[in-house]
């Protein structure tokens, strides 16, 4: 929980606490879902992290403020993602039908917490205005039209609507018979910040890789030996990797990822590279920025299409 929030007493934070704890879980069931598909070994771990890390957060949150059903719910469930954060393991459907059962407790939890949140600040004369929510049943039928609508006319290549679509079906599947429509727009706006970030980072650190790949390329075949100068450069590489994977944006997490074996080996001395692979490596450079500027601008406008259809 944010720091202003701890400053407050724990009666005033909680229905702060409660819309918080949607987005956490919001979070986890995106991260859930993905994981159900089986990715890669390393994305896998990534996923689970996620999942635990917002459970622990959700838990201990709770037990700051005296919410000791959600504390409870929440050390329940990390039990139950031990089970399915090895990639390597036997994992079962079963594993993953208990997380979500887990996580259907954690969601009753925080919606009796909000109900008596409310009903106490209604007595006292000071309830502020609770987040707009709808039934999650209702939720789902806006958004199957809209997806049936987008796939006549094929508008959203990245089809981020189906991620959506599957957050609420699994929330509504653990018994979350309404949807936090204000925490879901939210969830929406931080996701693409996320992305509009991560272009940022790369708008900014490319330049000075590509100049790095010039400086090689300006030297090959003269006789000189890379060194361990290109070391920060390599580590900038992997840097832009890994957080390609936390966006998940697979076309530049592949050349980033390929990028930096490339560059590794060039540090170590052990390929000799002809001046014009460094000119077809300074081709894809240019190609995947502008290749993610786009991946970016197709996320920002179909979650904004999302959230206009969204109840206001």
């Amino acid at each position: 929980m944010s720091a202003e929030l701890e400053d407050e007493s724990p009666k005033a934070v909680i229905p702060a606490f409660v819309q918080e704890a949607h987005e956490w879980l919001q979070q986890i069931h995106v991260a859930l879902d993905e994981l159900q598909q089986g990715p890669h070994p390393d994305r896998h771990v990534t996923l689970a992290r996620t999942i635990k890390s917002g459970i622990a957060n959700m838990g201990e949150a709770a037990a700051a403020i005296g919410l000791s059903e959600i504390e409870r719910a929440s050390c329940s469930a990390l039990p139950f993602v031990a089970a399915v954060e090895n990639p390597n393991g036997r994992i079962s459907t079963n594993d993953f039908v208990g997380l979500c059962k887990q996580l259907g407790h954690i969601y009753s939890a925080l919606t009796r917490a909000a109900r008596v949140a409310c009903e106490a600040e209604a007595v006292s004369g000071h309830a502020e205005k609770l987040p707009v929510t709808i039934a999650s049943g209702e939720l789902l039928s806006i958004l199957h039209r809209f997806r049936d609508q987008q796939a006549r006319l094929g508008n959203y290549p990245r089809n981020l609507l189906a991620a959506v679509i599957a957050q609420v079906e699994g929330m509504k599947k653990n018994g979350g018979e309404r949807c936090n429509i204000t925490s879901l727009k939210d969830f929406l706006a931080r996701w693409s910040d996320g992305e509009e970030a991560f272009l940022e980072s790369v708008q900014k650190q490319l330049p000075a890789v590509a100049a790095e790949i010039n400086r090689l390329k300006s030297e090959a075949g003269g006789g000189g030996q890379p060194s361990e100068q290109m070391q920060p450069i390599v580590e900038q590489v992997a840097q832009l990797s890994s957080a390609a994977q936390q966006v998940n944006a697979a076309q530049m997490l592949a050349f980033c990822t390929g990028l930096h074996s490339f560059l590794t080996l060039v540090m170590q001395g052990r390929v000799v590279v002809a001046v014009d692979k460094y000119t077809a490596v300074e081709s894809r450079l240019i190609d995947n920025v502008k290749a993610l500027q786009n991946w970016v601008e197709a996320g920002r406008m179909e979650r904004s299409a999302i959230s206009g259809i969204l109840p206001a």
